[in-house]
């Protein structure tokens, strides 16, 4: 008779830590044989990881019933993307469908339509083999916290779901379950304009609060793509092309309140702007892509509008001498706000989508901020910058609506690719290194993309070390996901030998796990499923994503 599936995954979670305690076992009578400590008379982890044992052995038994995935898998032995995530389902009981219906009344569906537009990205690659079975849309935190706990009863996974524009496969459901659509929490619910901070909802986007902010003279400063919502950039730790000034979303939240698998909520902090009182909770949420809890609450630092800008434009003729130039800029102590590399294919794609005539080469955009005295001081040294590393064609803009329309043009650059190529996705992938190593990271991944029979572009926050290429490719066809994958490998490869990061603001998600173990650790991973075990014991928080299966503890 074939064993149940879930003592298969109990029988393969102790093999696992049964090895883990014989190696460390052994290891420990190698190095303390001269030692008192070899003359206990059990072996030291009868004591110490007897307990760790009952405990995991519990967890596997509480883990979502309809996931294959054990406490920890074998890792691949090679990375590669996968382009339809992989996942198992069970049926939702009807039992928690009557419960949710009785929560959420009207605002949850079950349409397909609607199921599979919340289970595939806005503008991602990435697929799942399932759909959430349900989608609710969530009004209040009383809600969120009532389906939290019902989702948790019957070990239904959560996947929360904001403006959908993260680009790793975050909001996939490869094990069904409940999509929680926190779009209708977006009311700003306290502004202090002297304290310059804000407490929002998390579906309030960016650019919604920005125009909100305009009257009062303020802004939130972190800028990623056109439809980002706080809450989904809390979750991603995003940042943007203002990072270079403001820093990331880890720089300007102040609070959080997150509900976590349990139902339970905490307030991460006060709104004091620094605080050394017990651990920082509010910098483990951000980033945690919601395999922690649900943000319902966010209390942001805000910033005075500047009094003058002037953007800068500028050309190459290699895109090793934009990076020495953005270096450079950076190095001199010029305190710019936006310092953006795009390269020739990249400009292409932005005459094409907007009916431009930029020139078609390598080209950096500068903003520069302050009085109108010093935003052109910065500018005419920038020139002289950029006059040292054969750079030509410099011009710049005072002019409102002319700035305006540049920025836009930049942030739209995703969308322009696909003038170049409508039929084709694309896979766009960011890496970040220290900022002297920018250069000779954008200089031999750009030989890469040159020689492949792929349309890439790149795109750089310069003045971050940070470097994005947009790969454009058919998933369908074989031949062009064996080359984007090639691409995306060299990239992230070439980035994690200068020391650097697998992803400098796209978050990890899906498609970044499989890099985790070689920049981070195994170590660093095993606290991380410590702390997710911990605060998600039956495993229902965006399961499958962040942290790879085949980590053990």
């Amino acid at each position: 008779m074939a064993m149940p599936s879930w003592f298969s995954r109990l029988r393969h979670s102790s093999k696992c830590l049964f090895n883990s305690m014989r190696l460390q076992a052994s290891f420990r009578t190698r190095t303390s044989s001269n030692s008192e400590s070899s003359k206990t008379p059990f072996p030291f982890w009868s004591t110490s990881l007897l307990p760790i044992s009952v405990a995991v052995s519990a967890g596997s038994l509480a883990l979502y019933p309809q996931s294959n995935l054990s406490l920890c898998e074998a890792p691949n032995a090679k990375a590669r993307t996968e382009f339809v995530v992989k996942g198992s389902h069970k049926k939702v009981p009807q039992e928690l469908i009557d419960e949710l219906k009785a929560v959420c009344q009207d605002n949850m569906t079950m349409d397909y339509e609607q199921r599979y537009n919340h289970g595939k990205p806005l503008n991602s690659f990435h697929k799942a083999v399932n759909i959430p079975d349900l989608v609710v849309f969530a009004r209040s935190e009383e809600e969120v916290c009532k389906i939290v706990k019902l989702c948790d009863k019957h070990k239904v996974p959560i996947v929360p779901y904001g403006g959908a524009t993260s680009l790793e496969g975050h909001t996939l459901c490869p094990h069904g379950g409940v999509c929680i659509d926190m779009s209708w929490m977006k009311n700003v619910k306290a502004l202090h304009v002297e304290d310059m901070d804000i407490i929002v909802e998390p579906g309030i986007g960016w650019m919604e609060l920005n125009e909100y902010l305009e009257p009062f003279g303020l802004f939130f400063p972190l800028d990623p793509g056109p439809g980002a919502t706080i809450g989904g950039m809390c979750a991603t730790r995003c940042s943007g092309s203002l990072a270079v000034r403001y820093g990331t979303m880890r720089d300007n939240v102040i609070s959080l309140k997150v509900f976590l698998a349990t139902g339970e909520v905490i307030k991460t902090a006060s709104r004091a702007r620094k605080s050394a009182a017990g651990y920082d909770l509010t910098r483990l949420m951000i980033g945690s892509e919601g395999t922690l809890g649900v943000i319902t609450e966010v209390t942001l630092r805000l910033q005075k509008i500047p009094q003058y800008s002037v953007v800068a434009m500028c050309n190459f003729p290699s895109i090793k001498d934009a990076a020495d130039v953005a270096i450079s800029t950076m190095m001199s102590g010029i305190q710019v706000s936006r310092v953006e590399l795009l390269d020739e294919v990249q400009v292409r794609a932005i005459n094409i989508a907007n009916g431009k005539n930029f020139p078609e080469a390598t080209t950096l955009m500068f903003e520069f901020i302050g009085t109108e005295a010093y935003s052109r001081e910065q500018t005419q040294i920038v020139q002289k910058i950029i006059s040292e590393h054969n750079g030509s064609d410099f011009v710049f803009a005072e002019d409102p609506e002319a700035k305006k329309e540049l920025w836009k043009i930049r942030k739209e650059a995703l969308w322009a690719c696909f003038a170049m190529e409508p039929d084709l996705e694309a896979m766009s992938t960011d890496v970040c290194v220290p900022l002297s190593c920018l250069a000779e990271l954008i200089s031999r991944t750009k030989q890469e993309l040159d020689a492949s029979e792929l349309v890439c572009t790149v795109i750089a926050h310069a003045g971050d070390g940070n470097f994005h290429t947009v790969i454009l490719f058919d998933p369908n066809n074989e031949e062009h996901r064996r080359e984007a994958d090639r691409l995306n490998h060299f990239m992230v490869h070439t980035a994690l030998s200068m020391e650097g990061t697998c992803t400098g603001e796209h978050g990890v998600g899906t498609g970044k796990m499989k890099y985790l173990e070689e920049e981070l650790g195994v170590e660093a991973l095993k606290t991380m499923k410590r702390i997710k075990v911990a605060l998600d014991p039956n495993n229902i928080m965006n399961p499958g994503k962040l942290i790879p299966s085949h980590v053990c503890f």
